[in-house]
This record gives C-alpha cells, sequence and structure tokens, in this order.
C-alpha cells in the first residue's frame, strides 16, 4: 500500500509538472503573439505617418522632427501596456487607470516647456482592468487627444488645465447594435472616456466625419474599431467624449 502511495504521488507531480510546462509554452507563445501583433500596429502607424510627406517637394526639417516625436510616442504608449501587464501576475488584463497616469505622465516630460503652465487633472475610477485589444486602442487614442492639446490647445504664455475622466455608465444588455449580433444577450460593462482642455479651442475646420490630421483620423478610426461613438464639444471648453462597450468575451480572449 505504501509502495502504491509513493507511486500515485509521484505520477501526479509528474502530470503537474506536464501541465506547468504546457502552460509556460502556451503564455509565451502568446506574448509573441501580442509582440508580433503590435509591431504590426507600430509599422502601420510609420506608414500613416510617412504618407503625409509623399509626393512634397519642399518639407521643413521641424516636420520631420515633429513626425518622430509624434511616432515616438505612440511606440512608447504601446509599450507601457506591455510594462504594465507584466508587472502583474498574469497577463490577461492591466489596471488602465495606472498605465494611463504613466503615459499622460510621459507626454506632459516630452511637450511642457517652462514658459507653459498647463495643469493635468485625472479623474478615473479605480479597478478598471481592460484587456489589450482593448487598452491599445485606448491608450492610442488618449495619447493622440492629449498630445494634440499640449501641441495647439495653448499659447506660450498661456495656463491652462487638461482633463481625463473614465467611467462605467452601467450594466446590462448591449445596446450597440453593430455589436448586438456578434454579443447578443451578452453582459456588459459600459464605459464613458471623456478628454478636455480650457485652452483656446479647436479649429471649426475640423471635422470628425471627414478628419485631415492623422491624429483625429487614428482617434476616429480606433474608435470605430471598439465599436464606440465619438462626440466632439467646443463650447467653454474643448471636449472629445468616447463611449464604448468590454463585454465579458473580450475580457477573457
Amino acid at each position: 500500500m505504501a509502495i502504491s502511495a509513493i507511486v500515485r504521488d509521484i505520477t501526479q507531480r509528474i502530470e503537474s509538472e506536464k501541465s506547468q510546462v504546457k502552460a509556460e509554452k502556451a503564455k509565451k507563445k502568446e506574448i509573441h503573439h501580442r509582440i508580433k501583433n503590435n509591431l504590426q500596429v507600430i509599422s502601420s502607424l510609420l506608414d500613416l505617418q510617412a504618407e503625409k510627406f509623399k509626393n512634397r517637394d519642399c518639407i521643413k526639417d521641424s516636420e520631420i522632427l515633429e513626425a518622430f516625436r509624434e511616432s515616438q510616442d505612440r511606440v512608447i504608449s504601446m509599450a507601457l501596456i506591455h510594462e504594465e501587464l507584466y508587472k502583474g501576475e498574469g497577463f490577461e488584463t492591466l489596471d488602465f487607470s495606472t498605465y494611463i497616469r504613466e503615459l499622460v505622465v510621459n507626454l506632459f516630460q516630452t511637450y511642457i516647456l517652462n514658459s507653459k503652465n498647463i495643469h493635468l487633472h485625472i479623474d478615473m475610477e479605480a479597478n478598471i482592468f481592460l484587456d489589450m485589444d482593448t487598452a491599445i486602442p485606448l491608450g492610442i487614442i488618449v495619447n493622440e487627444l492629449v498630445s494634440n492639446s499640449l501641441k495647439h490647445a495653448f499659447r506660450e504664455e498661456d495656463s491652462g488645465k487638461i482633463y481625463i475622466n473614465l467611467r462605467r455608465e452601467k450594466n446590462g444588455e448591449l445596446m450597440n447594435s453593430r455589436e448586438e449580433s456578434k454579443y447578443k444577450g451578452c453582459k456588459s460593462t459600459y464605459f464613458i472616456l471623456k478628454v478636455s482642455d480650457d485652452g483656446i479651442g479647436i479649429p471649426k475646420s475640423i471635422d470628425l466625419e471627414n478628419p485631415k490630421s492623422l491624429g483625429i483620423q487614428l482617434v476616429t478610426t480606433l474608435v470605430d474599431q471598439l465599436g464606440g461613438e465619438l462626440e466632439l464639444k467646443r463650447s467653454n471648453e474643448t471636449e472629445f467624449t468616447i463611449r464604448f462597450t468590454v463585454t465579458e468575451e473580450k475580457r477573457k480572449n
């Protein structure tokens, strides 16, 4: 009996070790897959950036430097997601609030000059965990909107504020018709993300339906990718509002 018990114990240990090795291989495969996908995204972003200079005879050095800086910020926004993911025990979701704070602090260090007195106000619910399929598009969206405010919303001598707000709206059945057929009857979490500033205002020539700038093109494309809705207000402040849904299926993938 004692020998039989020892054999069972050894067998169980071997099976457990095999399961751990299998799980580790699957995890590494998933990591490489994610990195490959993100590199493809970066390549696409660089292609879009290069299109700005296509068929132009005269290109200023300042334009090239600005393009490099914009591309660098987009890459950093994705790299921070990997960094935040791998800080934790798992690789499925990340604390989006913590990630956005790090992202925006990096942007402020990049763009803010000593002559500018711009303050950041972040109001985000705690414990918002998102998977990479949601976090990466949202991170790039925030990157573009905050960068745009830092570059264009304030004059050199101005002081001002940039606001970021993210909150859950409610739970229930899916209301977005584009997602309804795919996730019919699924329980969902609805989010509202707002990025605004009290600067000089966004030009009336900027049209979300037909954006000219690469940054706004990225924002509208990524909001559509999330199956969300984008709204722009030009009253006392410039305010972008993104409404989107996260389903349980998306969090499990």
